[in-house]
């Protein structure tokens, strides 16, 4: 019998290619493989994973539209133009544009900023902002993690002489708007090296254009900050330019943050070394709260503000909207579930409608009903005359392709692979909810619909001795700690672990997680675990006489005294000893 409900799969694996690194790095095999499985093949390549630098970089002028963007930016500075800076009120759009503000400031004092109000104008670049700008007399507008389908607003700020730079990294559609300037390397006709840019990423190309153009010397740690909280947020592939912005802007905000990510830190509770998931799950939450229950401007005149006094009552707000929000992403998420429990069978999607369900929340909802029935998901809600919701879907399966069969429905959908957003009117809903069940299941297989488990190598307890006194640590945890940040296409390193058993200590902690002390029957140390939401199966564990673990590897710190943790992933109990 086995508890999983992942099906394990084993990275293909050539040590004949490995060799060469392990070689020139002086590192395990087991290492070499997992370097190699992320493209890595040589010293240099290992140098630019390890250790990048601003050097490493891409030349931004390699992006389509960049040249014409700097020139006109650099007019607008010079002849003393009014330039807004737009954007959208998610994480990404918010860094865009409190980073590209505080790029501005350092050349003029009056920097508009715009970014609409997510329940009353929706995504993108509103007609109503295009009157605002209008009254305001902007002569410039940067649009930041928009307005790539806005083909609507870009003519009627043409028509205002109101010129346009886009800097987006959506989708692009049939149609391109009329914008003087679109930075967008998924454009088929662009050739920059690297696509994967999130929002802030492709306006902190243009801040490094702007600087090489004019030979400028910039202190990019600040906006490295914004950027990396961005990319960190946005689930962009951590290679490259993205994985390059995330260290660097993760070193940055250890050794000199900002005082508005000093103090937020602080009240997330993060004394010690600030990584990846305290970027994901404590501060990103925080300036997504004011876009999804108030106004995504509050948060950007938190990010923008350097005066203590002033910024104390702006992180307060931001904390006390962001304990409301927690609040009803809970109560929606369980009435969700619900509805879903109800309508699940013989089905391979879910699309849940909730009149009374807030807006702002959708997005995070259909996240926890993915990770409950792993089905492509739909959450949506009433928006005034319309239905706004958010989609999510199964790793492998393009759920944007699938909306973008049925755009006939919608009034206005974007996004990528894996999220979308999408509005209709309310009379669209019940074709809407058969149309998408169709299509998917034409294209879905069942592959898709099991959660794969990607084990990266099989490892023994030997392998997780410390190799030396002063270490506390195993080599191969130290070596995979340097491997951080982790993400997508950068994943945490998942080790299978055979014939382990519990050791008679394992008990339930924090009412539902499983703290777990495993033993080897030919290696005579005990090993800690955690398994996390699985308090259940406790007594099964304690009566397998074996079991395989996947795991990953982690530190945990108890009375300032250090030891590995084995972070499991699944266990499957009761198989065959080898």
């Amino acid at each position: 019998m086995s508890t999983s409900n992942y099906k394990w799969t084993y990275k293909s694996q050539d040590k004949n290619t490995s060799q060469v690194l392990q070689n020139s790095l002086n590192i395990p095999d087991n290492v070499a493989l997992l370097l190699n499985d992320r493209g890595i093949y040589d010293y240099d390549q290992a140098r630019q994973f390890f250790r990048p630098s601003l050097e490493d970089f891409f030349d931004p002028f390699l992006m389509k539209g960049m040249s014409t963007a700097v020139d006109r930016l650099q007019l607008a500075i010079e002849k003393k133009q009014t330039i807004a800076v737009y954007g959208d009120y998610d994480v990404d759009g918010t860094c865009s544009v409190a980073m590209f503000a505080r790029f501005l400031k350092s050349f003029k004092s009056d920097v508009n900023v715009y970014q609409p109000d997510r329940h009353k104008e929706g995504y993108g670049i509103s007609l109503k902002s295009v009157e605002w700008m209008n009254s305001k007399k902007i002569d410039l507008i940067i649009a930041l993690d928009c307005g790539i389908r806005d083909i609507e607003a870009a003519k009627k700020l043409k028509k205002n002489k109101i010129d346009l730079i886009i800097c987006d990294h959506h989708m692009v559609g049939d149609e391109l708007p009329d914008a003087l300037s679109i930075l967008n390397p998924k454009q088929s006709d662009c050739n920059y090296p690297f696509k994967e840019l999130c929002g802030c990423g492709i306006g902190f190309k243009f801040i490094q254009a702007y600087e090489k153009k004019n030979n400028l010397r910039f202190n990019f740690d600040d906006f490295l900050q914004f950027a990396a909280i961005a990319t960190a947020a946005d689930v962009v592939p951590l290679k490259l330019e993205n994985r390059w912005i995330l260290k660097l802007g993760i070193k940055a905000l250890n050794t000199s943050p900002l005082l508005c990510f000093k103090n937020m830190f602080s009240n997330a509770k993060r004394q010690k070394v600030i990584d990846s998931n305290d970027l994901v799950f404590a501060i990103a939450p925080r300036i997504n709260a004011a876009g999804r229950l108030s106004i995504a401007s509050k948060a950007t005149e938190m990010l923008m503000d350097d005066n203590l006094e002033t910024l104390k009552p702006k992180i307060q707000f931001i904390e006390k909207i962001n304990n409301e929000r927690k609040d009803i992403d809970e109560q929606i998420t369980k009435e969700a579930l619900l509805k879903v429990e109800k309508e699940i069978k013989g089905k391979v999607t879910t699309v849940v409608y909730g009149e009374k369900w807030h807006k702002g929340v959708v997005g995070i909802v259909a996240s926890r009903l993915m990770e409950s029935y792993y089905r492509p998901t739909v959450v949506l809600c009433k928006d005034g005359d319309l239905i706004t919701g958010s989609a999510r879907s199964v790793k492998g399966f393009d759920v944007y392709e699938i909306l973008n069969k049925m755009s006939d429905l919608f009034q206005r959908f974007g996004g990528h692979k894996y999220a979308a957003g999408l509005t209709m009117p309310k009379q669209n809903l019940s074709e809407f909810i058969i149309r998408f069940e169709k299509e998917v299941s034409k294209k879905i297989s069942k592959e898709h619909l099991i959660p794969i488990l990607n084990i990266d190598n099989i490892i023994s307890f030997e392998d997780l001795k410390r190799d030396k006194k002063n270490y506390s640590m195993p080599k191969l945890f130290r070596l995979i700690d340097q491997m951080a940040p982790f993400g997508p296409s950068n994943p945490t390193p998942n080790f299978e672990i055979k014939n382990l058993m519990d050791s008679g200590n394992s008990k339930i902690v924090g009412e539902k997680h499983l703290k777990l002390q495993l033993k080897h029957k030919d290696f005579n140390k005990l090993y800690d675990g955690i398994w996390f939401n699985n308090a259940k199966m406790l007594k099964e564990i304690k009566e397998a006489k074996s079991f395989n673990i996947v795991a990953s590897l982690s530190a945990n710190t108890y009375m300032n005294v250090e030891k590995l943790q084995l972070v499991i992933k699944d266990i499957k109990v009761n198989v065959v000893n080898d």
